[in-house]
């Protein structure tokens, strides 16, 4: 059954690229085919006109990896859509994003934790005529815990158990932690080689409050973006941890579930405290994200994410990316272009895409208040 998982996955996410002209013709309104080549037809209902009507010329923008997979998808579908448009999106770290959009070197940026304080009033010298940075939740996801551990194809931790593997107290695969935990598999006596991030991280902030709220006695840092706790080797990115974990026998990682899927990257099962283990899969991140509650204010859409649920079939250890774009005082002549291209993630088609790209949609609910602000921003 893992084996059929593991390949319903891989063909999931290599499916949502296969369908992504099919969704840029949805989105276009079109009832003609793509000639075969993969590229769309030209839009022609009037929503998609008013969409990329005043779009125009190089859209900059940058920060989180983990949305990566998804902006790809959406970028090749939206620029397809909205001819005459290019859209480039560096991937690189939440904070990097929120550095390069306070200076004013993009038009918006990715970030996998919301706007600081201070991150908020350093956005108003960019943000002109009294507006500031916002945060407009756009990709929800599960971080999966990704192993590589050759003769264990299934593998449950709880929370106290990873936090004292992130933070060096377990070392070995065969500690009695791990071993009531899994009582049938056959742990082998090697050492534990934990990979995190290099880079200042919203996918590291999300892990720690995760650990925070959930084994407090054993994980005692603060949720930053920067990693806290000793040991360990660190790699660039989501897609660096990746790599390591998959390259390396005996280690453990943290990252977005779509590099475990397209990677085939064995990933834990939580156990949360419900009836059963919890795999980490789009549809469980969804549960726990619907019991998200909106706790910025004004435009800011900031959400208050329930790390500690036990109900069944919740993933627990997920992540919000936010797209940050100032509430007014946009630079006029990149405005047009970043209200087009958020119109169309939050869109119905671009929301419909990361469940395929092994990503989580915002909840309907909150959706709903993305795209009205996006629709506001001047």
């Amino acid at each position: 059954m893992k084996l059929q998982r593991k390949n319903g996955l891989r063909a999931t996410a290599l499916g949502a690229l296969a369908v992504s002209g099919a969704l840029v013709l949805t989105a276009c309104g079109s009832d003609n085919n793509t000639d075969g080549s993969g590229d769309a037809a030209k839009p022609t209902n009037a929503a998609t006109s008013a969409m990329c009507k005043d779009a125009k010329g190089e859209l900059l923008a940058s920060g989180s990896s983990a949305q990566k997979n998804a902006m790809d998808l959406w970028v090749k579908n939206y620029m397809a859509t909205c001819s005459g448009v290019q859209v480039n999106y560096k991937s690189s770290s939440s904070g990097e994003g929120i550095i390069a959009f306070n200076q004013g070197s993009v038009g918006f940026a990715g970030s996998d934790s919301a706007l600081k304080p201070e991150e908020v009033a350093d956005s108003k010298k960019t943000c002109t005529d009294g507006g500031q940075g916002i945060n407009l939740p756009m990709v929800g996801g599960p971080i999966a815990i990704g192993y590589h551990l050759e003769g264990v194809d299934s593998l449950v931790l709880d929370a106290p158990t990873l936090a004292k593997i992130f933070d060096s107290k377990i070392k070995n695969w065969d500690d009695a932690a791990i071993k009531k935990l899994n009582p049938d598999a056959k742990l082998p006596n090697k050492a534990i080689l934990a990979f995190h991030r290099s880079e200042d991280s919203g996918t590291t902030q999300n892990l720690g409050k995760y650990l925070g709220a959930t084994a407090s006695s054993d994980w005692k840092y603060e949720a930053e973006k920067k990693w806290p706790a000793p040991g360990g080797q660190a790699a660039s990115g989501s897609s660096g941890v990746a790599a390591q974990v998959k390259q390396v026998d005996g280690s453990i990682g943290y990252f977005e579930l779509s590099y475990a899927t397209s990677q085939k990257i064995s990933t834990v099962q939580i156990d949360t405290g419900a009836s059963a283990p919890v795999e980490a899969t789009s549809e469980n991140a969804s549960k726990a994200i619907a019991a998200a509650k909106i706790k910025g204010t004004g435009k800011d859409l900031a959400l208050d994410l329930d790390y500690t649920t036990k109900a069944d079939g919740a993933y627990p250890i997920v992540l919000v990316t936010y797209e940050i774009a100032c509430d007014k005082g946009n630079k006029p002549a990149s405005l047009a272009t970043v209200k087009s291209f958020l119109t169309y993630t939050a869109g119905e088609e671009g929301q419909k895409l990361l469940s395929e790209a092994g990503y989580a949609p915002i909840p309907a609910e909150i959706n709903a208040k993305v795209r009205e602000t996006v629709a506001s921003l001047s």
